[in-house]
């Protein structure tokens, strides 16, 4: 299927019991059971919700990824992506990375003796004079927030597999339409669904995708261990979202167009910084 009917289609069939075609609200924190231990799927919101389920199947979808796993914001996400990595084990992260991951890396996780150095975008191109054994993670914005440096996600995949490193692409403002780090060589992918994907300014969300059934594993345990989870309502919205997400980044990207081209010929500018 192409991407926009899948944005429509995938996870949000039509509800078996009414034929609704939008997917439903489920709006209960607690499912019935056949008898103890016996239920059909669901048992409590927080390990899992038909909504949050079908959300999660859409992106997954829309990234390439075999799992989804959505959170109640983009920092949600980062914080269960950053318990791959233990005390001790060093992070190499893009220096613009946006600023609530840096105020969370630097005031959170050093403290508790984490390891994270920040790399230009420029010095990407030679990333692997910047790792070593000990490197557990490289976190990767392209393009980054807010200053929009692009990185050769598939060319730094490959420097962090030979020192054994996982690769995750924080795709918020690419988006699906526009890159899918997976199909570049990237173990995860992250978003803050709060941004494009919800796309109304009335939402407040996160995903991670991933192809590795290993940290997918991990990932969901997380989820329900931690906590962050997104709320039914929540997701039914970044679904609404996605189902305009098409259209909507064809005309970002002409509005941005536009707005750079008249910007570099005003002599009031320096500096346009547009990809």
């Amino acid at each position: 299927m192409e991407f926009e009917t899948r944005a429509i289609h995938e996870g949000q069939e039509p509800d078996p019991a009414t034929g609704a075609i939008v997917t439903p609200i489920y709006q209960t924190s607690t499912f019935v059971q056949d008898a103890v231990g016996e239920h059909k799927g669901y048992d409590y919101a927080r390990v899992a919700n038909p909504t949050r389920t079908a959300l999660q199947v859409a992106l997954a979808s829309l990234e390439n990824a075999e799992h989804g796993i959505a959170f109640s914001s983009g920092l949600g996400a980062t914080t269960t992506l950053l318990h791959l990595v233990n005390p001790g084990e060093r992070v190499v992260l893009i220096a613009d990375v946006y600023g609530g991951v840096y105020r969370m890396t630097s005031q959170v996780y050093e403290p508790k003796g984490y390891l994270f150095d920040y790399l230009p975008a420029a010095d990407f191109a030679n990333l692997g004079d910047h790792l070593d054994g000990n490197t557990r993670m490289v976190w990767i914005e392209s393009p980054s927030n807010p200053m929009l440096n692009v990185v050769d996600i598939r060319a730094a995949a490959e420097a962090a597999r030979t020192v054994g490193a996982l690769v995750v692409v924080d795709n918020t403002f690419a988006t699906p339409y526009l890159q899918n780090p997976l199909d570049l060589g990237a173990d995860g992918v992250l978003h803050s669904t709060t941004k494009y994907l919800g796309g109304h300014s009335d939402v407040v969300g996160g995903f991670c995708g991933t192809n590795d059934p290993t940290i997918a594993e991990r990932l969901y345990f997380l989820q329900k261990s931690l906590g962050a989870v997104p709320g039914p309502f929540d997701c039914w919205l970044v679904l609404r979202g996605l189902k305009t997400l098409a259209v909507r980044m064809r005309q970002h990207c002409e509005n941005a167009r536009a707005i750079a081209g008249w910007l570099e010929k005003q002599e009031s500018v320096t500096r346009v910084l547009y990809p």
